[in-house]
């Protein structure tokens, strides 16, 4: 990997993180009754957002549907068979309840993400858009 493909990967990492961030900051800012940093904050992240896609499409990251699908599937399942079980296993050790409820109900959201993504593949490759009322 080269060192750009590299700094694209932090900065598609850190403008996604501040997105979410600021998005989760200006929801703060509505509930302390302070509407124009609500909306600073939500400008930031939007324009966050920006940057992140930018980087995503440097990355040529962005392919057909069907390999994009076969990436997210491999994400969602590698998420909710190894990585969120192990720190759902490290929070109860070490007794932080709110981090073990988080990383629970992350874990059983992206199983169902994975299985969602499952169906849409196996309906794109009988040419089905396969459609939810719950998506």
């Amino acid at each position: 990997m080269t060192k750009t493909e590299e700094f694209l990967q932090e900065a598609f990492a850190g403008e996604s993180q501040a997105n979410r961030k600021y998005t989760s900051f200006a929801a703060q800012a509505d509930k302390e009754g302070f509407p124009q940093a609500a909306k600073l904050f939500r400008a930031a992240a939007e324009a966050e957002a920006v940057h992140a896609a930018n980087h995503l499409r440097a990355m040529k990251a962005i392919k057909s549907t069907k390999e994009n699908l076969r990436e997210a599937i491999t994400g969602e399942t590698h998420e909710f068979k190894e990585m969120y079980p192990e720190m759902i296993t490290a929070s109860k050790a070490e007794g932080a309840k709110d981090a073990e409820r988080s990383f629970n109900y992350a874990n059983a959201v992206e199983e169902y993400h994975a299985k969602l993504y499952n169906e849409m593949m196996q309906g794109l490759e009988t040419n089905k858009d396969v459609y939810h009322y719950y998506v």
